[in-house]
């Protein structure tokens, strides 16, 4: 008696496709060439933020702040296309779909969290004003 028919190592049924098939689309899974470029393009999108900052090319920081974050999104955009194969075919367009729903709500809860910050600064903070302590003085003086 073998070890299959013993019960030992069960054998299950796949429903006609083999072991190595998940029920996934035919799709491009990545060559050898678009992973070269995507890795090229991630060391290069690596190294231009580091020389930016080392080598000082711009005089004012807020500058080189707004250029490495956007040097930061168009690696976050390298990565999804060329390692994680993500395209409005892969998956029916579900990935896309939750990938757009996730960044919906990102840019939602961080824009309403610094939009609160601002203003309960702004409103519980008045003493912190540069003008504040002369808007006070006059209230404190008003009968």
């Amino acid at each position: 008696m073998s070890t299959q028919e013993s019960g030992i190592f069960p054998t299950t049924d796949h429903g006609g496709h083999g072991a190595g098939e998940h029920g996934h689309e035919e799709g491009n899974h990545g060559s050898l060439k678009s992973y070269a470029t995507g890795f090229l393009l991630a060391v290069l999108l690596t190294a231009v933020p580091f020389w930016l900052v080392l080598g000082k090319v711009f005089d004012r920081s807020t500058t080189t702040a707004i250029v490495i974050l956007a040097l930061a999104a168009v690696q976050i955009v390298v990565h999804m296309i060329y390692f994680l194969h993500m395209n409005s075919r892969a998956e029916g367009g579900w990935t896309m779909l939750a990938l757009i729903f996730t960044v919906m709500l990102v840019v939602i809860m961080l824009s309403g969290s610094i939009w609160v910050m601002y203003h309960l600064d702004h409103n519980m903070m008045p003493g912190m004003m540069p003008d504040a302590s002369q808007t006070m003085r006059a209230m404190s003086a008003a009968p």
